[in-house]
């Protein structure tokens, strides 16, 4: 490799040098701080400004920088951009969730922010990744730092059985996936994707490279949460820290879900009809697994990973498309859902009394006359979550239902109808829980950024109504 092509290779890997000299920066600098408490404050601001730079050094090299880099090994284009940029500023807006309540539950290490910024750093590999070596590598670097990061509080028996469960089920995940990518190999002779892309095209590997593609995208639908692979999800959102569980609802969701799409869509696009198929399974039993599972729930935060399963559902639907449009639904989508779940983990974090922390959903009682303010906006950010006209939340199913119908996939759609208003039956139960119960009691004050996550995530559900319905009249008008 010459000089000139290492420096092209290493412009379109900006944002992952940023991060991963960054993470190795401060994690030194609070290895070598002898004030601990002031370590932890100052590293969590500079990985926050951190991450905000590197999504602004996404943003810069939209519409500039696309191709491979390190011999086809990673790739950049304007999707994977946009994807980063949401996961970048995704994480940051989960460390502002995390600063005060690490501070008030003494659990300000230095140590949390640094893990957070490595786990990023896996979910740019996995986004850019443009071969089942990277790939690999990127999830893993991901999932090691979330295994620890669920067990951060080592005083609390739920935090360490939660890291316990996530980090045992995640290597029976990674198993399935290495499985799967050994014998894509065996039968595409190669692991990069453009090479799989070719092998896919001839009839004589499409049974084999078929069985290496059901355990693979059975490893990944762990990291999607998606049913019958999301065992793990409501435990491990009740058990762990609630800053840790607001990081894995959004940002990580995010890229597991971007790396699925490129996966079927790049290197095995000749063999659509065949994934299809594995894709319906998995959306419809997400759906049903996450709209019934909310249904029974007592505590916010299972409630939440099991509306979690039943959104990745939603967005499967989308992916099993197999078109281009069906592409940028998913990514619309998400953008959206993560807005709604940042902002609702925001309110929950504001759930705190004098005795501590408290997590049931009838200690959201009377919210909307003891403060009036998370009141209305755990109202916003639920129904956009559950998707009701018409809030932006409604805007991205709406996306994801018109890619499937226009691939032809009617009935898919009509199931996730039915399943979206189930999933509008458990957000009307905590907006009746807020509105119309007797008040179970006032919470202190929220801190003033996770406030502000909360309000502008609720506004953001109303005000970008009409640019979520831009969005979708442009992709219907282009694709008719």
């Amino acid at each position: 490799m010459t000089t000139e092509m290492l420096l092209t290779d290493l412009r379109l890997m900006i944002p992952e040098l940023m991060l991963a000299i960054g993470a190795m920066a401060l994690l030194m600098l609070g290895a070598f701080w002898k004030g601990e408490a002031g370590a932890a404050r100052l590293i969590m601001r500079l990985s926050i400004g951190l991450l905000i730079l590197c999504a602004a050094a996404a943003v810069w090299m939209a519409g500039k920088a696309e191709g491979t880099a390190f011999h086809g090994a990673l790739r950049v284009d304007d999707f994977i951009l946009y994807a980063k940029t949401v996961i970048y500023l995704a994480s940051a807006g989960a460390l502002v969730l995390a600063s005060k309540y690490l501070e008030t539950e003494r659990l300000a290490k230095f140590e949390y922010p640094v893990l957070a910024l490595l786990a990023v750093t896996g979910m740019s590999v996995m986004v850019s990744s443009n071969d089942l070596i990277t790939l690999y590598l990127g999830l893993e670097l991901q999932s090691l730092a979330l295994y620890i990061l669920a067990a951060f509080n080592r005083d609390s028996l739920r935090a360490s059985e939660a890291g316990l469960k996530f980090f045992m089920l995640g290597a029976l995940s990674s198993g399935l996936l290495l499985y799967g990518a050994s014998l894509i190999y065996g039968f595409a002779g190669a692991t990069g994707f453009d090479a799989i892309a070719a092998a896919a095209s001839e009839d004589g590997a499409k049974i084999g490279l078929l069985f290496g593609l059901v355990f693979m995208v059975s490893g990944l639908a762990f990291k999607l949460s998606a049913a019958p692979f999301h065992m793990w999800t409501p435990d491990v959102y009740e058990g762990a820290p609630t800053p840790v569980t607001a990081f894995y609802a959004t940002a990580p969701k995010l890229a597991a879900m971007v790396l699925v799409a490129r996966v079927l869509y790049e290197p095995f696009a000749a063999m659509t009809d065949e994934w299809r198929q594995i894709i319906v399974v998995l959306a419809v039993l997400s759906m049903a697994v996450g709209a019934l599972g909310a249904l029974m729930q007592s505590n916010i935060k299972r409630l939440m990973g099991y509306s979690s399963i039943g959104n990745m559902g939603y967005a499967l639907v989308g992916l099993a498309a197999g078109t281009a449009l069906g592409l940028w639904s998913v990514l619309f989508y998400m953008t959206l859902y993560v807005v709604g779940v940042l902002g609702a983990f925001a309110v929950i974090l504001s759930m705190r009394r004098a005795e501590g922390m408290v997590e049931q959903i009838d200690d959201l009682k009377g919210l909307a006359r003891t403060h009036p303010a998370l009141g209305w906006s755990m109202t916003a950010l639920m129904f956009s979550i559950g998707g009701m006209p018409f809030l932006v939340g409604f805007f991205g199913k709406l996306f994801v239902f018109y890619a499937a119908a226009e691939a032809g996939l009617w009935w898919l759609m009509l199931t996730a109808l039915v399943f979206s208003t189930v999933s509008i039956a458990y957000s009307l139960r905590v907006v009746k829980v807020i509105w119309f119960d007797e008040p179970a009691g006032v919470f202190e004050p929220a801190p003033a950024g996770v406030a502000l996550i909360s309000r502008t995530a609720a506004l953001a559900t109303v005000a970008l109504v009409p640019v979520a319905g831009v969005v979708l009249a442009t992709a219907i008008a282009v694709s008719s």
